[in-house]
């Protein structure tokens, strides 16, 4: 008998891996997502934050975000924050290494839906609008699968004086990766919360061996399994320092943050 698996196979095996995921326990109260600082704070130039990644992890064992001076893009995933710098490595995150904004939650998901069939981004995001149809509420989402391809970007570290986000965005690392498995992490926003989040889809990538990834543009899975959890509460911790209370909100936040994000995408 030959020893390959099947795409039947590769689909079963993913779906027990995001079943393996799921903390189990009692009910959890009505998801609640932190948040630390603002989308228009760090459009502006705010890279330093006080939160360390314990902190952060208190209050979540999902979400995204970034480091101080923008050194890496944050995956938290199962309880483990990664960091994925703009050279290509992933390695976990120190206790004690500091945020200027991130988002994280108890991820639990209210609905699922398997992936038997090559999807887009935008198939993926319709999936995601029929299992949570609110655009009014925050909903945490996972994809772990098989990806025929990935696109991500990560920005390199910056150094002081600051320069604003959408300057710091034009020196970003691209990457594309083929046929790899992995999990896609983040956060769809309503449009209301402008200038506070990413308004949209705000979504990062990481592999399942941990040595790739970054900020997802676009991607095309083949097989595996779409979860949504929607949160009801939002906590938004806000800095105090001298940059923080000192920073403008850009007149054209919209703009600056599909620049600043990708383009086209106005996820991160």
């Amino acid at each position: 008998m030959a020893d390959t698996e099947t795409a039947r196979d590769r689909l079963l095996r993913l779906l027990t891996s995001l079943t393996r995921h799921t903390p189990a326990g009692p009910p959890e109260p009505p998801s609640t997502v932190y948040q630390t600082s603002t989308m228009a704070a760090l459009l502006d130039g705010v890279y330093d934050g006080d939160v360390t990644v314990a902190a952060l992890l208190e209050h979540g064992d999902f979400g995204v975000g970034t480091f101080n001076g923008l050194d890496g893009e944050m995956v938290v995933l199962d309880g483990v924050c990664h960091r994925l710098r703009a050279d290509g490595t992933v390695t976990p995150a120190a206790d004690t290494d500091r945020t200027p904004f991130a988002a994280v939650t108890f991820f639990r998901p209210d609905a699922t839906r398997h992936l038997s069939a090559p999807m887009t981004r935008h198939d993926v995001e319709t999936v995601v609008d029929e299992l949570a149809p609110s655009g009014n509420l925050i909903r945490a989402v996972r994809v772990d699968g098989h990806f025929s391809s990935v696109r991500t970007r990560t920005v390199a570290e910056q150094h002081r004086p600051y320069p604003p986000l959408v300057e710091a965005t034009e020196g970003q690392a691209v990457a594309a990766f083929q046929d790899i498995d992995g999990t896609l992490v983040g956060f769809v926003t309503p449009e209301y919360e402008g200038g506070v989040s990413v308004p949209g889809y705000h979504l990062h990538f990481i592999d399942q061996a941990k040595q790739k990834g970054g900020h997802c543009f676009d991607f095309e899975i083949t097989a595996g399994a779409v979860a949504v959890a929607t949160a009801h509460e939002f906590h938004l911790s806000l800095p105090t320092s001298p940059e923080f209370l000192a920073a403008r909100p850009p007149a054209s936040f919209g703009d600056q943050v599909r620049r600043a994000e990708g383009g086209s995408d106005q996820g991160g």
